[in-house]
């Protein structure tokens, strides 16, 4: 029987909870890839069913959430590559413990000097793979649950703002009352810090200055802002040093959101990746498959409206226009009601203003007689105006509707605004 490889008792120092983050790392990765398909799913779905303010707590969600999920997905991937990385350097420690053979190497005599110069024996290269995927591991889930905390707090409380401003009327914007009352929650604490950090050592114990420094600081820790709350980045700064571990956290962060941020963009500009910089890239020239029913992917695709087909062959041209809140309310709130309408009136004065705010041309000219129906996208359930326009008299070839698209809540109404840009659907009979 032979003898087992001898292996330095150095490595048996390894991280205690290695097989525990090989099994997190293996089983979790998967569903870390597909959780971002999801969000961006759920977004697509819910953003043109809501108004600016709500549009702005999803959004911010959304963005929170993604990048939380993008961190551990990275994490995760890099965390097994360091694992195998270190499993290798191990398993060739086992059948080499002998290590590297310098004598063996063909290098000239400076280049072999300088090598042998090196004190890096093969236990300190496995312990070093060991902790590097460990404290990979440790910032990675650590930043995704900092910024988890922000979505779930920040968004809640934006939640909160939005549901009491349109509540009570606080005449306030939702995102300016989060900041204010977030700053005066803050401030004492913040004062409190600074005081000790530059005053602390000259405070006598029992002065009314050192109790009330004490008593602030000493609350907002047992609130869950104090240091050791977030033991994993308290351990990273006081061992690995504080400026080293923030550069690396907001760093981390900043990279994952502005990752996101970049990824939403191009998905909504529906950009083509590739040498395309000669195609004629005009938006009034081009033809958009998410106006088409049967091109259109209503996961991903704008709410916008469109038509069943480009080749119209039916006495009739049916346009769909998906109902946007944030293009569509302010002009619905400016509609003129009579006060003693019953439900069947007022919708026909909303109907009404709706055929202004959303007028249709064909080929430049305005279309006798258009009428809207309420209806809705049956492959997406939401509300829209439905119009069947008369197609009997044209003639054969390309034609071109033209709808109105109102400007979003917030944004420039001049008509150079591009968000005032008229849809535009050619099609051929």
């Amino acid at each position: 029987m032979t003898d087992a490889p001898h292996i330095d008792p150095r490595l048996a120092r390894v991280a205690p909870t290695w097989e525990v983050e090989l099994l997190i790392s293996g089983v979790a990765i998967f569903a870390m890839l597909q959780l971002p398909g999801w969000l961006d799913d759920g977004m697509f779905a819910l953003e043109p069913r809501l108004g600016s303010e709500w549009r702005l707590i999803l959004t911010l969600a959304y963005f929170y959430a993604k990048s939380a999920a993008v961190v551990l997905a990275v994490t995760f991937a890099l965390h097994l590559l360091l694992r195998a990385h270190w499993i290798a350097l191990m398993g060739m420690h086992s059948v080499f413990p002998q290590g590297v053979r310098m004598d063996k190497a063909r290098m000239g005599p400076i280049q072999r000097a300088i090598e042998v110069e090196r004190d890096d024996r093969m236990d300190d290269a496995v312990e070093r793979a060991d902790n590097r995927a460990s404290i990979t591991f440790a910032i990675g889930v650590s930043v995704a649950l900092i910024i988890a905390w922000v979505c779930i707090l920040f968004c809640g409380a934006l939640l909160v703002a939005t549901l009491l401003s349109n509540a009570i009327g606080l005449g306030m914007e939702p995102l300016t009352l989060v900041a204010l009352v977030g700053g005066m929650a803050c401030m004492p604490l913040i004062v409190a810090v600074t005081i000790d950090m530059l005053a602390g050592e000259r405070l006598s114990p029992g002065t009314p200055t050192h109790r009330i420094v004490s008593s602030i600081i000493r609350f907002y820790t047992r609130m869950g802002m104090g240091r050791r709350n977030n033991r994993i980045l308290a351990i990273l700064q006081t061992n690995q040093g504080e400026n080293r571990a923030m550069l690396v956290l907001v760093a981390t962060m900043l990279l994952s959101i502005m990752t996101v941020a970049v990824m939403y963009v191009a998905m909504r500009m529906g950009t083509s990746v590739g040498s395309y910089g000669e195609f004629p890239a005009a938006r009034q020239l081009r033809i958009e498959a998410m106006h088409y029913d049967d091109t259109r992917s209503p996961a991903r695709d704008d709410a916008v409206p469109f038509i069943d087909a480009m080749v119209a062959t039916g006495p009739y041209l049916r346009l769909n226009i998906p109902y946007e809140p944030r293009r569509d309310g302010p002009a619905m709130r400016d509609c003129a009601v009579p006060t003693d309408a019953d439900a069947l009136q007022e919708a026909r004065a909303q109907l009404a203003c709706l055929q202004v705010s959303r007028r249709v041309l064909l080929d430049g000219k305005p279309i006798p007689a258009l009428a809207y129906e309420p209806a809705s996208d049956a492959r997406t359930q939401r509300p829209a105006l439905l119009a069947m326009i008369d197609i009997r008299s044209l003639p054969p070839g390309r034609h071109e509707l033209l709808i109105a698209r109102p400007p979003a809540e917030g944004s420039n109404r001049d008509r150079r605004d591009p968000s005032y840009r008229d849809y535009r659907i050619p099609f051929w009979k």
